[in-house]
């Protein structure tokens, strides 16, 4: 399976974006606020907790979240970072580095993130079952600055 993460929108507080399933739309993604520099290690540009991952393609697993009591896809082999999980969560502080998802945008947040979350969920579990490797792709599409 192959997700693919555009961001979209790069605003003081967050990092707004859309997330599909091979060429699908999926739903709406919500990120800590994007720092990365090309070309400059992570450690010079991160803020811990809250900065959007660097540009990439990551192997994705799904572990139990032991913060919040389920299980959810965790990102492996980030540079400069760990555990950085897709989840459930609304507005930038319930990032802290991760990938919020919902049915609905807007600025800095995400609505409906449960609902969005289970029909990630079921996906990603439909693909586990048939034994198909998960990754993500994550890269910058901007459309807008705020």
């Amino acid at each position: 399976m192959n997700l693919l993460l555009q961001r979209t929108t790069k605003t003081l507080k967050a990092t707004e974006g859309k997330l599909f399933i091979g060429n699908d739309f999926q739903c709406f993604t919500l990120e800590p606020v994007f720092r990365e520099e090309a070309n400059v290690p992570v450690a010079a540009w991160k803020v811990f907790g809250s900065t959007a991952i660097p540009v990439g393609t990551y192997a994705v697993e799904v572990t139990f979240f032991h913060r919040e009591g389920y299980y959810s896809p965790l990102l492996d082999n980030v540079p400069g970072f760990a555990g950085v999980r897709i989840h459930i969560g609304n507005f930038p502080k319930d990032t802290e580095g991760c990938i919020l998802v919902g049915t609905e945008a807007g600025q800095d947040q995400v609505l409906n993130s449960k609902l969005a979350f289970t029909a990630l969920m079921t996906k990603i579990d439909a693909a586990r079952k048939n034994n198909e490797p998960i990754q993500i792709k994550v890269e910058n599409d901007w459309v807008t600055q705020i």
